[in-house]
């Protein structure tokens, strides 16, 4: 960190509409007859908020109740079982290392020396000794008893919290419980900003905004996204033999927020306040060593308690997926969005369920991308491996169906289960050899739905070592799995060694990078969007920023988030320097569309992108993203690479509206019916767009097209900035139109938005330009999400383009 930054001062940012003191207690407001409620005047409004958001995400009162009620019996079986297993069952009469005889009258005498599953339990009085005997067995029923009763008064205490927010949801917000699944996000969070005008939730703020409720639920996150975005936070390890590992396992994550954010001696004083000490820059290296001693005890207290986390972990992992990898072993090469990863790729200000959309929309392309990889000598020694093995498979089943009595000889199904697990490992790492890999096209296809990649990734999508980078985003199952069962071991020495050398630098980053919001409290000062603040020049922030290099948010983060945050809420409006940056935006996107392709031309290559990858049919918005992406794809002697910014700007400026240019955001969309959708869009269509949307998507509900239109923007505003951030960061490499620059206005002038009714199919070809196109219990359940991959690494194998 600069020195000159160190000694920032934490600042405090007003509202217009009320000056009021930072506190939220002890004060009163006149409340309406009628409005008389309990969630009038609340003074947890991060918790209230946040338990609104998860009562709508999580489906309900009953099915929260009931996922807890499990929650608490899944504990009391893994421990009763376990214990049974280590205490009541005779393996040696299991195994039949000890001969059973039965001689009740009239048996069989074949049957006499049968072992049955009640000969290998033991009887009820001596289980009970067993236990009894063993002091260990003792002491940690003890623990799990007192974890238990722990987990059941805080489920009582949770089920009283979900019946109070059942009866908001039902009293103020008007929604029943049998309609809740039929609300998005959007319009619960609609309804909470008209009841703030009814009554006063917040205090300081005669008006809630989008903005305030995310910041109120995602304050802490917002700081964890930062934190990671500067390199904060120690994720990367160099290891021997290894090198560049990254590390952030649930474990690990837990350790830093109890740190930083509401364990003993944490940095905040509350949910929503720092702590005045934090604020000050004169005794940061007080603070620093005392935040030392903090992290040096947590990190003993985490080595202390190993043994029991360890054995935890060890059984939870060994009950949820053994018999998934006995019955499919191919799931361990199921690829998942790394911890990392999501905070990575998360913007600021993104609810769980935004992140898990988009990159629920990218895991099909990035398992695409990281099965383009392969080895070819672990391809030929894959192939040996699957012949041998499956020859002696075919075998023993050949034997087995002429014989059943096969199976009785001793560890026969051993061996047919090994060999079996043995070839679904093996075949995993042989490619099809008929299928054709676009790595660059591939990871295009990655970057319009993750937004994020860095720079050194463009052009090297073909490298083994972006390919290793990718990986740390989106891991192998497997490698989770390890990374979890290591996590007791490997945190204690992470916090003690690595985290507490960073203790003044943190110090430092919640001082330089926290903001007072009269009406919130306390925020990362990122989580403002604020480009004057935090913009970057290479990414379109040009005149607009006075960030330092330090201050500056890496990889477009704070520009990207800001389209993300408009796109996802249009009827938020944002401050000045926000809408000045987006009107800027809007007029680069015309200025280079009008040397673009049509949106007719557009529209015609979509079928072309969905055979190539193996897309089913799509919407309209799918199409013209598909068409997009597959612009690269076309001859590059006709068309080069560089034209997929232009396209981009192309498919942007095509929801421009046939009226006169707007400088603010408008409210009247043509993109669908306003009955239908009112607001989904920053830009207005034109008649062709509409045509092609709406005539096939008529029957889609409201909700639907919201998302996937919102989503389809956000993917070519990610195509169009990474390539405007590309040509500012090679001007080398730009030419002719891209050349053009566009004058900064502000946000009420003309933006000049012009219908684009003279492009079409006959547009000329644009001068090559070469800015090269190329191209998530656990936090989050992603079963849903997570396709075979293979667990191979395939490079291509039949041929590439």
């Amino acid at each position: 960190m600069a020195n000159f930054e160190a000694y920032q001062e934490y600042q405090r940012i007003e509202d217009f509409e009320e000056d009021s003191p930072p506190g939220e207690e002890d004060l009163l407001v006149h409340v309406p007859e009628g409005l008389k409620d309990s969630w009038h005047h609340i003074k947890n409004l991060d918790n209230f908020f946040t338990r609104i958001y998860h009562f709508h995400q999580k489906n309900g009162f009953t099915c929260m109740m009931v996922s807890d009620f499990f929650g608490l019996v899944q504990f009391l079986f893994v421990v009763t079982f376990t214990t049974f297993l280590f205490s009541c069952v005779e393996y040696d009469v299991l195994f039949a290392n000890r001969a059973v005889n039965h001689t009740r009258p009239g048996q069989n005498p074949l049957d006499r020396n049968k072992v049955t599953l009640p000969d290998a339990i033991l009887p009820s009085q001596q289980c009970i000794e067993s236990i009894q005997g063993n002091r260990w067995i003792i002491f940690l029923l003890i623990m799990a008893a007192i974890f238990w009763v722990y987990r059941l008064v805080k489920v009582f205490c949770n089920i009283l919290s979900y019946w109070e927010i059942r009866q908001f949801y039902i009293k103020a917000l008007k929604i029943r419980m049998d309609e809740l699944c039929n609300f998005t996000w959007q319009e619960v969070q609609n309804r909470l900003i008209s009841l703030q005008r009814e009554q006063q939730m917040c205090i300081h703020k005669k008006e809630l905004t989008e903005l305030d409720i995310y910041h109120r639920i995602l304050r802490f996150k917002n700081y964890m996204v930062a934190m990671i975005n500067k390199s904060l936070l120690p994720v990367h390890l160099q290891l021997p033999l290894l090198g560049n590992v990254v590390f952030l396992t649930q474990g690990l994550k837990y350790n830093f927020e109890l740190i930083l954010f509401w364990g003993p001696g944490s940095l905040f004083q509350n949910k929503w306040n720092l702590h005045p000490k934090y604020k000050r820059s004169g005794n940061r290296l007080e603070l620093a060593q005392q935040l030392s001693r903090v992290i040096l005890l947590i990190g003993l207290a985490n080595l202390l308690l190993c043994p029991f986390i360890l054995v935890w972990q060890v059984l939870y992992a060994f009950f949820s997926y053994t018999e998934v990898i006995r019955r499919e072993p191919g799931s361990l090469g199921l690829r998942r969005w790394s911890l990392y990863g999501r905070l990575y790729l998360r913007h600021f200000n993104e609810l769980d369920h935004e992140l898990h959309g988009r990159l629920g929309r990218a895991y099909k392309h990035t398992s695409k991308y990281m099965n383009s990889f392969t080895s070819p000598l672990l391809t030929v020694v894959a192939k040996n491996v699957t012949f041998f093995a499956g020859s002696v498979l075919a075998v023993l089943i050949v034997l087995t169906v002429y014989d059943e009595d096969v199976l009785t000889v001793q560890h026969i199904l051993t061996m047919i289960t090994v060999l079996g697990v043995t070839i679904t490992i093996a075949r995993s790492f042989i490619p099809d050899e008929h299928m054709v890999w676009c790595p660059e096209q591939l990871l295009q296809c990655v970057l319009a739905h993750i937004h994020y990649m860095p720079d050194h990734w463009r052009c090297s999508a073909n490298k083994s070592e972006t390919r290793d980078e990718v990986a740390q985003l989106f891991q192998y199952k497997a490698v989770f799995i390890i990374e979890e069962l290591l996590s007791p071991i490997i945190t204690p020495f992470i916090l003690i060694f690595v985290l507490r050398k960073k203790s003044l630098e943190i110090v430092d980053f919640f001082r330089n990078f926290t903001i007072e919001v009269v009406g919130v409290g306390d925020i990362c000062s990122f989580a403002q969007m604020d480009i004057r603040r935090h913009g970057n020049p290479t990414w379109m922030s040009g005149t607009q920023t006075e960030a330092s290099v330090y201050q500056q948010a890496e990889n477009g983060k704070t520009e990207l988030s800001l389209m993300h945050f408009t796109i996802t809420n249009p009827r938020w409006q944002p401050p000045q320097e926000s809408s000045v940056f987006i009107s800027h935006l809007k007029e680069k996107v015309h200025h280079d569309a009008q040397t673009g392709p049509s949106t007719q031309l557009l529209l015609s290559e979509a079928p072309l992108f969905t055979s190539l990858q193996s897309y089913e049919s799509g919407t309209g918005a799918d199409n013209l993203l598909a068409s997009v992406l597959a612009h690269p794809v076309r001859d590059h002697r006709l068309i080069p690479s560089s034209t997929t910014g232009l396209a981009a700007a192309s498919a942007l400026a095509s929801l421009s509206t046939s009226q006169g240019g707007h400088g603010s955001r408008g409210r009247s969309h043509g993109l669908l019916p306003t009955s239908v959708l009112p607001e989904t869009t920053m830009y207005h269509s034109d008649r062709t767009f509409i045509d092609s949307m709406t005539n096939s998507d008529s029957h889609m509900r409201s909700n639907a097209l919201h998302s996937e239109f919102a989503s389809a923007e956000m993917s070519l505003h990610a195509i169009y900035m990474h390539e405007i951030h590309q040509q500012n960061s090679h001007p080398q490499r730009s030419s002719g139109h891209w050349q053009n620059p566009v004058t900064m206005r502000e946000p009420h002038s003309n933006t000049g938005f012009q219908a684009q009714s003279g492009l079409d199919s006959s547009t000329s070809m644009p001068t090559p330009a070469h800015l090269r196109g190329w191209q998530e219990e656990d936090e989050e359940n992603e079963d849903g999400q997570e396709i075979i991959s293979g667990a191979a690494l395939k490079q291509g194998t039949g041929s590439s383009c």
